[in-house]
């Protein structure tokens, strides 16, 4: 039954695929909402479904059968122009590989998402520069990426997810290429935006990122093994 207060609802959700005569089975039967301001982990070894689930969630794929509704729209459906008009307006993507433009400076970044929106570019530059204020780049908005550190060209990948103001920030591996200490300084940056009100999905295989959301999705065979809050696992983990 769909959650009429979830961002996200997904119903009965299958991802199939082709090889050869065998029918693989990427998703299997998904039920899951997600709640406005709900701070959650999809984790699982390889082959689990979590990336299917990254590219459904994302609108990047469409599931072979079920239902998807963002903010109440049935987007599983829609055809390839609207699935990209729905992910600029309602999704932020957060990447391991941070996908910045390598010849446009940290603001020309930020900007970019904005482009494909009826918005002047004062504004739009505006709305930029507020975005990489909030993740702490104000002093760094002319540099190139090959100019910035792994964590400052995260936080460059974050502002852009941030400037469209998104029903949800869905960010896959965020922390995979950084160091240990920039991999805190970026978790704790995840905390601000959760308490500052953001709907957060990360999808990891790391549990030490997972224990920092609220709630993880722990996916096995392409089915939902386990649904708990982060404290729940911690509890299970110490005893």
């Amino acid at each position: 039954m769909q959650n009429s207060t979830a961002v996200i609802n997904l119903s009965n959700i299958t991802k199939h695929y082709e090889m050869g005569s065998q029918i693989v089975k990427a998703l299997d039967g998904i039920n899951i909402a997600v709640e406005q301001n709900d701070y959650l982990a999809f984790i699982g070894s390889s082959g689990s479904g979590k990336s299917t689930m990254l590219n459904i969630l994302g609108c990047l794929d469409r599931p072979t059968s079920g239902q998807y509704h963002l903010n109440g729209k049935n987007v599983e459906r829609l055809v390839q122009n609207e699935l990209s008009e729905i992910r600029n307006l309602e999704i932020g993507f957060i990447f391991q590989s941070f996908n910045l433009l390598p010849r446009a400076d940290a603001l020309g970044n930020v900007m970019q998402p904005l482009i494909y929106r009826d918005i002047g570019f004062r504004r739009r530059k505006e709305m930029a520069m507020e975005a990489l204020i909030r993740v702490g780049l104000e002093e760094r908005v002319d540099h190139l990426p090959n100019q910035l550190s792994g964590g400052q060209r995260q936080r460059v990948a974050i502002a852009r997810a941030l400037v469209t103001q998104p029903s949800i920030l869905l960010a896959d591996e965020p922390t995979g290429n950084l160091d240990s200490r920039t991999t805190v300084e970026i978790m704790e940056l995840f905390d601000e935006l959760h308490s500052e009100g953001h709907t957060l999905i990360v999808v990891t295989h790391e549990d030490e990122i997972a224990r920092h959301c609220h709630r993880v999705v722990e996916m096995k065979d392409g089915m939902i093994h386990a649904d708990s809050s982060s404290v729940e696992i911690t509890m299970t983990t110490n005893n």
